[in-house]
């Protein structure tokens, strides 16, 4: 585990800003979040350089790219020895589909979110990450007919 990052006020403001649109310049954030425009980058680099910001990026509308599918994947292995543990991870780390991988327990071993055009496209994706994968025991897929939250934010 990672060594907790101490925030104060302004860093709240910052990353609360930048959660909910991360497009602003430099000048808009530090109006935002009543700073000088130095002082909102320097912080802005600070949070950055300690792992609080780890990347900023553009949310995709899966409709609009005909990637409609959204399917919650749980995944029993065989073998949970940790280095087999690490191997389904990395698989799963290497397939575009898979949007997030948790280990989790108790229950399965694993929690994938997956975003796909379709079942077809599924199907595929089982194939190569669980079916042609020896150590994968279990799968047991849940495919979302309706997202009615869907956020990146952390609460401040």
């Amino acid at each position: 585990m990672s060594e907790r990052y101490p925030i104060d006020d302004l860093d709240r403001r910052i990353l609360n800003a930048l959660q909910t649109d991360a497009s602003h310049t430099n000048a808009e954030l530090a109006e935002l979040v009543h700073v000088s425009p130095p002082t909102c980058l320097r912080r802005v680099k600070q949070l950055t350089d300690g792992g609080v910001i780890e990347r900023q990026v553009a949310i995709v509308a899966p409709e609009k790219i005909d990637a409609r599918l959204t399917a919650i994947v749980e995944i029993t292995l065989d073998v949970q020895a940790a280095e087999r543990m690490a191997e389904f991870e990395t698989l799963a780390a290497g397939e575009g589909a898979v949007l997030q991988c948790y280990r989790v327990a108790p229950g399965p071993d694993f929690v994938l979110v997956v975003q796909v055009a379709d079942m077809p496209a599924y199907h595929e994706l089982a194939h190569r990450l669980f079916t042609a994968h020896a150590n994968v025991r279990n799968v047991k897929a849940y495919f979302s007919t309706h997202r009615s939250k869907f956020d990146t934010r952390i609460a401040l």
